[in-house]
């Protein structure tokens, strides 16, 4: 029997529940999307699962945010912006040093630098677009 060392049907659906949000999801939400396909899914293979990914270099850990580890599927480098209202996690286009910078950065502290992660506070536009409806007065009154 020829089979790839370690291979999980549940590790595949994790990857795959994973690469098909945009949402940044925690293990708990990776959890309650595949339990009622997987019934014998805990929520400890689901952590598991997810750090064996990151470790193989197919998702990102963006670490605790609002309490809750999150993760991405995502791989291409990529600045997140994470809202200080309703705590969603957005990717944001553009916000990474280039090379050129990480370089210069490095000859100035001594060291090399490898890569970068980048992470912005801010408002969503969902919260945004909400904080300034509410700041406008109806007309009609």
């Amino acid at each position: 029997m020829d089979r790839k060392r370690n291979f999980s049907h549940k590790r595949v659906a994790i990857l795959k529940a994973l690469q098909a949000t945009a949402a940044h999801p925690s293990a708990d939400w990776i959890y309650a999307q595949l339990k009622p396909q997987y019934p014998g899914l805990s929520l400890g293979t689901v952590y598991r699962n997810l750090h064996t990914l990151c470790e193989a270099g197919q998702a990102i850990s963006l670490g605790p945010i609002n309490g809750h580890e999150r993760f991405d599927g995502r791989l291409a480098p990529h600045a997140h912006l994470v809202c200080s209202r309703c705590g969603a996690v957005a990717d944001m286009s553009g916000g990474l040093p280039d090379q050129a910078s990480l370089a210069a950065l490095s000859h100035q502290n001594g060291c090399q630098v490898q890569s970068a992660h980048v992470v912005f506070h801010g408002l969503c536009p969902q919260c945004l677009e909400g904080e300034t409806t509410q700041g406008k007065k109806d007309p009609s009154t």
